[in-house]
């Protein structure tokens, strides 16, 4: 009887709550309690079957808390411990225990497909992890997975909804994140080499139990009709991770858009993950790319916090356009995640090496934050509502973004191409504001190039499913260019770039109009060339901008 209901619990306790990455198996663990000794074996159908005696079960409780040796890893750094992870990780999240691994251990991760499903509170310490990605079964199998106990579930009464919507129709357990899409209309339809058809829209937002929308991260576009719509229960206990030493051996497969998604996949609201480090070796002259070792996706509230990442060397495919590309590939990802915040953290290489990409890539998120960061890029590419950059340093690829809402960057340094890159393979497209306040530029981290704070490309002649916008005001103060190392011929540091060359006169007719900034509003803004700062090269486009000088 004990061992039939530790059976129905753990079936209900191992349901997958890994969406997002969908493609990843759910982790099948069998736990029973019999009087023999606690071991951990590995079937032939991969279900892991884990035998907890009754003296060890009593004393894993007393204790408060489970180790990883308590269930045989090893951690000599040679022998395969995912096994034992995975299965402490197990017991511990059907009996609500937190999990601690031993600070002198080493952990080799082999490229089996073994996830490890995190619930309970995990202190990695000083232990080291070695995750070896050199033969890997299945590239998108997490290593770790942190879930919820909660289960997320359809909701049938939204029909449709509007931008700024206030409240939805939604009998709901409590606060849920609530994700709808609409697969009949396609938007972030791809220009360039890396083209595509785009995505179905889509929105993610928090609500309240009586469906009251967050107002900090508002509904975002008008959806006549709505095709799916899902609602995640939002945790309310923190759950928090902290430690560990962590070491990818690199992949070293075939160099095309084969992501690897070997990480810590957060899939859980309200989680605070910190003091962790991450490093890379084993990278050669190929290799696939890497979706994110932390993985953050469908979840709000979470912060990472006092940890160190690297960059990932860049390698180059063919892309859709049939011409050569350079592939993205991550350490950090955020995808349709709500609230989350990057506090103190920073890079292993040199965040001014362009051999390596920049380090974090994110879709469909609302309220993206560094503060007191140190790292080669932020970038928001299938469109971020309201992003903050502060006290923070940014490396060569610096602030790229489309989106809408407010685009903060204020006490930080910038050394990108422009000071904000409004990307143009979506449109080159913020609806809302920007304001950078006591910054300073560093263009091309001081190479000689002809500086251009807002830097974009838009044609006019191609739809990317919704209205591009330039941000309606910008406003720029206390902002201290370093052009010092110029070209000849430098004219001075311009607001815009030249956003369309062939756009000279009114004979250039837009097919897709784009809808340009009104107010620029400048506040001791100065050059250490002493050349003033222009509008553009492009004056035409940009002719009825007003730009305040105060």
């Amino acid at each position: 009887m004990i061992r039939y209901k530790l059976l129905l619990l753990l079936s209900l306790a191992c349901i997958s709550v890994a969406q997002g990455q969908r493609k990843s198996q759910p982790e099948n663990v069998i736990i029973t309690s019999e009087g023999k000794k606690t071991r951990v074996l590995a079937g032939e159908n991969g279900k892991l079957q884990v035998n907890v005696s009754p003296k060890d079960a009593a004393k894993f409780k007393a204790a408060g808390l489970v180790r990883y040796s308590d269930f045989g890893a090893r951690g000599d750094g040679k022998t395969d411990d995912i096994d034992a992870i995975a299965a402490t990780h197990a017991f511990a999240n059907l009996h609500g225990l937190p999990v601690k691994a031993d600070n002198k251990a080493t952990y080799y991760i082999s490229g089996k497909e073994r996830t490890a499903l995190i619930r309970t509170d995990t202190d990695f310490g000083k232990a080291a992890f070695i995750i070896d990605d050199s033969e890997v079964q299945n590239r998108n199998a997490s290593v770790f997975t942190v879930g919820s106990d909660l289960q997320p579930f359809k909701i049938e009464t939204i029909s449709s909804l509007r931008r700024n919507q206030e409240k939805i129709d939604a009998a709901l357990p409590g606060p849920c994140l609530i994700t709808v899409t609409n697969s009949h209309v396609k938007q972030y339809i791809r220009f360039g080499l890396n083209q595509n058809n785009g995505s179905s829209q889509t929105d993610i937002f928090v609500v309240d139990k009586n469906g009251n929308v967050d107002r900090n991260a508002p509904i975002i576009w008008d959806f006549d009709q709505i095709t799916e719509a899902t609602a995640l229960p939002i945790d309310e206990k923190p759950l928090k991770i902290s430690g560990g030493l962590f070491t990818t051996i690199a992949n070293k497969a075939e160099s095309k858009y084969t992501y690897y998604n070997r990480n810590i996949a957060i899939r859980r609201s309200n989680v605070l993950l910190e003091g962790l480090v991450h490093r890379i070796t084993g990278e050669g002259d190929h290799g696939a790319p890497y979706g994110g070792f932390i993985n953050i996706g469908d979840c709000s509230y979470v912060t990472v916090k006092n940890t160190v990442l690297t960059g990932h060397r860049t390698y180059n495919t063919i892309g859709a356009a049939g011409k050569p590309v350079s592939m993205g590939t991550y350490d950090l990802s955020v995808n349709r995640a709500l609230n989350v915040s990057f506090v103190n953290c920073s890079q292993t290489n040199d965040i001014n090496d362009n051999t390596y990409w920049g380090i974090l890539g994110s879709n469909f998120c609302k309220n993206l934050l560094y503060d007191n960061c140190t790292l080669s890029r932020f970038d928001a590419h299938q469109g971020v509502a309201n992003a903050t950059i502060r006290n923070s340093t940014l490396g060569h690829m610096g602030i790229n973004a489309i989106g809408s809402g407010m685009l903060t960057i204020e006490n930080s340094t910038i050394r990108g191409r422009s000071l904000v890159n409004l990307r143009s393979d979506y449109g080159s497209t913020w609806q809302g504001e920007l304001v950078i306040r006591n910054c300073i530029f560093v263009p091309s981290g001081g190479r000689p190039v002809s500086a251009a704070l807002i830097n974009g490309s838009y044609s006019g002649m191609h739809d990317f499913g919704y209205t591009c916008y330039m941000p309606e005001r910008i406003t720029i103060e206390n902002l201290r260019i370093d052009d010092s190392q110029h070209p000849e011929n430098y004219r001075g540091p311009a607001i815009f770039a030249n956003f369309n060359p062939e756009m000279t006169d009114d004979t250039y007719q837009e097919k897709f109009p784009y809808v340009k900034t009104k107010e620029v509003i400048l506040r001791n803004v100065t050059t250490a060339s002493g050349k003033p700062l222009r509008v553009s090269d492009n004056p035409f486009m940009f002719r009825d901008v007003k730009v305040k000088a105060e």
